[in-house]
C-alpha cells in the first residue's frame, strides 16, 4: 500500500527516538523524547488551498522539523507515518 497526500499534505516518516542519554543512560520506550525530525516520504500537489495558491517547498527524502503537536498519525501494515500539512513543517535540515 501507498500513501498519497491531497492539497499541502505531506507525509512524514519520524526518526527514531534516542535511546541512551549523552552520559550513556539507556531510556526505556515510555521516557523517550518523540524526536520532532523526520524524513519526508510523499507530498501532495499543493494548488489551491483555502483561496491561496500552495507552492510545495519540500520534495521526498528531505529531513525535516515540524511542529511538537501537528498532524495525524497513521499506521499503515507495520510502519507508522505522520501526515501534516506543508505549513506544520518548521524547516528543512541541510548538511
Amino acid at each position: 500500500m501507498k500513501l498519497v497526500p491531497l492539497g499541502d499534505r505531506v507525509v512524514l516518516k519520524q526518526l527514531e527516538a534516542e535511546e541512551k542519554t549523552a552520559s550513556g543512560i539507556v531510556l526505556p520506550d515510555n521516557a523517550q523524547e518523540k524526536p520532532q525530525q523526520a524524513e519526508v516520504i510523499a507530498v501532495g500537489p499543493g494548488g489551491i488551498v483555502d483561496g491561496k495558491e500552495v507552492a510545495m517547498q519540500v520534495k521526498v527524502g528531505d529531513q525535516v522539523i515540524y511542529g511538537k503537536y501537528s498532524g495525524t498519525d497513521v499506521k499503515l501494515g507495520h510502519e507508522k507515518y505522520i501526515i501534516v500539512k506543508q505549513s506544520d513543517i518548521l524547516a528543512i535540515v541541510k548538511e
